[in-house]
């Protein structure tokens, strides 16, 4: 038996930085990865979807060149050589987070699928690893919808669809979520006829319907179908193709893909770890149990990034670090409540997104201001020939603090992080009336943002 002064459970986005953390700390720390360091993010997640968007977008460009007067002739895709580049960005990560883990002496990193044998010690392989402090940082993994049939095709998922060598002729995405129109518009910009089947209303369903609204315009503006208001009740293959079978007002009809692309959730790794042998609870969906300083009900144990539910972004992974670090090396008491919380949605125009929705700032019973403004009045914009989206502000109106903020447009991930600047602050959104902004720029865009706030009843 090995004693550590931390064990750490996954090379997450959350994992690795409290790893070396603590190691420079001065304390004996234990890394445990059954698979590649760097977690989601670096290997199935936000390193290759950006990085592969990144040419769908090239490949836009160069295919719509005409818009701009520039002619490009015949544009074509080579997906191999794309996963290839894709590849080499992954590997340039891994290696990085490599190098991290051999700068520090004291941390020790061992390959395999780590279990609780007790609230304080950890199986893997046949070595037996002991501390009094351990740190959950396991992940998730997609989460296929149950629909009948699907387990007798192969049907994709984000990490497979990403090491596929050749384009789709026709992909059928299940799930109009984050991942599924991320997927849809870069395998259209691929050359793929896309369907995208959603059982709800509204694409994005936790977005305002105005801001989803204008995504889905711009996304079927690009040849993206959509299928709301549509449930999946069975899937089979009909070679060369496969076959589902849709549900919409009490009528069935099947429509046909050469792909499918399930895209409907994730669920935690948490179901192989022997949680139970350590005391630690999960939640109905299997996500560990912690309470606002990510502290399990075991003395001891913290859970950190994706496995303990709530936003799943890398971000957040590396703020749960930067809270437990705080807290117990620092003596501080910080906590996940009423975090901030940005993220952005990388579609083409991207959506940025902090704090609350419209719909969510109702609920609440402010009193509010509201206003909106069409990215078709930006200068730069404009000039871009980019047009698409708009800016969204919500306001406290007894305070005139923004207390939420929506940006559907070119960048719009870089742009709301000035609104959410303004929020950290505190400070009210008036203070960006009077600003200065360099034209043409597309931060332009708030000088009309501002000036259409009005009270809402």
């Amino acid at each position: 038996m090995k004693k550590y002064d931390a064990i750490v459970i996954g090379s997450g986005q959350g994992g690795n930085p409290l790893s070396y953390g603590l190691a420079e700390h001065g304390w004996t720390v234990a890394l445990v990865e059954k698979s590649h360091l760097g977690g989601t993010c670096v290997n199935t997640g936000c390193t290759p979807t950006k990085t592969m968007i990144a040419s769908a977008q090239v490949a836009h460009y160069a295919r719509n060149g005409a818009r701009w007067g520039v002619q490009a002739g015949p544009v074509g895709v080579d997906l191999s050589a794309i996963v290839d580049r894709k590849n080499a960005v992954v590997l340039r990560s891994r290696e990085g987070q490599e190098r991290n883990v051999a700068r520090h002496p004291s941390l020790h990193l061992y390959r395999g699928h780590a279990r609780f044998l007790s609230a304080h010690e950890v199986q893997v392989a046949e070595e037996v690893l002991q501390s009094e402090r351990i740190f959950i940082d396991t992940g998730t993994r997609p989460h296929p919808p149950r629909l009948s049939g699907l387990d007798t095709i192969d049907y994709l998922t984000n990490e497979s669809l990403m090491e596929m060598r050749d384009v789709p002729e026709h992909l059928l995405v299940l799930g109009a979520g984050y991942v599924g129109l991320e997927f849809g518009q870069m395998f259209r910009r691929f050359g793929s006829r896309v369907t995208i089947v959603h059982r709800g209303r509204q694409i994005l369903p936790r977005e305002d319907e105005d801001v989803a609204r204008e995504l889905q315009k711009a996304l079927e503006n690009e040849g993206i179908e959509f299928r709301l208001n549509s449930n999946s009740v069975q899937v089979e293959k009909r070679p060369p193709q496969i076959a589902l079978t849709l549900e919409e007002a009490g009528q069935r009809e099947t429509i046909t893909g050469s792909h499918l692309l399930a895209a409907t959730g994730r669920r935690p790794n948490t179901d192989d770890l022997g949680l139970d042998k350590a005391g630690v609870e999960l939640d109905a969906h299997g996500y560990v149990k912690v309470n606002s300083r990510l502290e399990t009900g075991v003395a001891g144990i913290w859970a950190i990034g994706d496995v303990k539910g709530g936003p799943a972004f890398t971000h957040i992974s590396y703020n749960d670090y930067q809270i437990i670090f705080a807290n117990l090396i620092e003596q501080k008491n910080l906590s996940i409540a009423n975090r901030y919380v940005p993220y952005s949605l990388f579609t083409d125009p991207q959506l940025g997104r902090v704090g609350v929705t419209e719909k969510e700032a109702r609920a609440s019973g402010q009193k509010l201001k509201i206003g909106a403004y069409e990215m078709s009045h930006v200068a730069r914009a404009i000039e871009r020939g980019e047009t698409a989206g708009l800016m969204k502000l919500i306001v406290n109106a007894e305070t005139d603090r923004i207390i939420g903020a929506a940006i559907l447009s070119i960048e719009g991930g870089e742009l709301v992080q000035v609104l959410g600047a303004l929020m950290l602050a505190g400070a009210p959104y008036t203070v960006l009336k009077g600003a200065v902004y360099i034209h043409p720029t597309l931060a332009e865009g708030f000088f009309g943002l501002m000036e259409s706030v009005k009270p809402v009843t």
